[in-house]
């Protein structure tokens, strides 16, 4: 197949672009930036310059396309929008990221919620990337086109594409180097489900092959405590386990409420219909232990 990803040079998207020219297909990539084309190239994706505003381009190579794989501005409604217009009544698939971070609470790193979410808990909350996601769901009912929807948790692990980072890990490991010891907010009680970028983009390829219209699929393979992260950083590191706290208020100063929202809640997430009804088996190196063989 030939696919349309956007977001080709960013973490996600250059990851799945990867895993998918590895099985065999082909890939159109949609970067804003001309310098990356060379790059792109040389991966084996077809660069197609523009950027999300572009609706006659979007239209235009996900008609020439088998599918869209959408890891861009996953709250840009337009987009998503567009591409459900050029492939109505085709049934292609439109796989739409989102995030685990839309059944996030407001813990400030003070408490390990208790609550676990899969794909059938009932999540009543007035979000945009919900409501997109909801979009994206009832497209293959309504219009035609085999709407998919993927919500990776933490993600963690070396990128399959062009050298980019994941956001939390990476802040993480940041902080600690500037404190001297391993970082996390409040009191670090916080837990995220988490998943190996490999693991993830292996998801997306079964879920373009495998997955009817309709679906929605968390991933995950374990979860930690932010405190327990920081300690595992702090031990690579070579600061013997030592972790401090970092306060709420500091960090979004530093960081504005991506840190509340990113660094300091509970997302404990559960990937059952993917391994139930894809048979997908994570099998990428833990995050403890990518940890200790990657960060320096």
């Amino acid at each position: 197949m030939k696919i349309l990803i956007t977001g080709v040079t960013g973490y996600i998207g250059g990851s799945v672009a990867k895993a998918l020219l590895d099985a065999g297909h082909s890939v159109y990539g949609l970067t804003r930036n001309a310098d990356q084309i060379n790059e792109l190239k040389e991966m084996g994706v077809e660069p197609v310059i523009g950027s999300l505003e572009d609706a006659q381009l979007l239209t235009e190579y996900a008609q020439r396309s088998d599918g869209v794989i959408h890891t861009a501005d996953v709250g840009h409604r337009a987009a998503v929008e567009t591409f459900i217009s050029a492939l109505r009544g085709t049934g292609k698939p439109l796989i739409h990221t989102s995030g685990s971070g839309i059944v996030g609470d407001d813990a400030k790193g003070e408490y390990e919620s208790e609550q676990t979410f899969n794909e059938e808990t009932l999540v009543v909350r007035d979000l945009e990337l919900i409501r997109i996601n909801e979009l994206v769901r009832k497209v293959g009912v309504e219009q035609g086109v085999r709407g998919i929807v993927i919500v990776p948790s933490m993600v963690y692990g070396t990128s399959l594409g062009l050298p980019r980072e994941s956001i939390q890990l990476p802040l993480i490991v940041k902080k600690s180097k500037e404190m001297g010891a391993g970082a996390y907010i409040g009191r670090g009680r916080n837990r995220w489900s988490n998943v190996h970028i490999q693991d993830l983009a292996q998801l997306y390829l079964l879920a373009l092959e495998k997955t009817p219209s309709a679906s929605y699929f968390f991933a995950e393979n374990g979860e930690e405590s932010f405190k327990d992260l920081a300690r595992y950083v702090s031990e690579t590191l070579g600061y013997e386990g030592k972790t401090v706290s970092w306060s709420l208020e500091e960090a979004v100063a530093e960081l504005g409420l991506l840190a509340q929202y990113t660094l300091a809640t509970n997302c404990r997430v559960r990937a059952v219909h993917a391994r139930n009804l894809l048979g997908w088996k994570p099998e990428g190196e833990s995050i403890q232990s990518w940890i200790a063989n990657n960060v320096k």
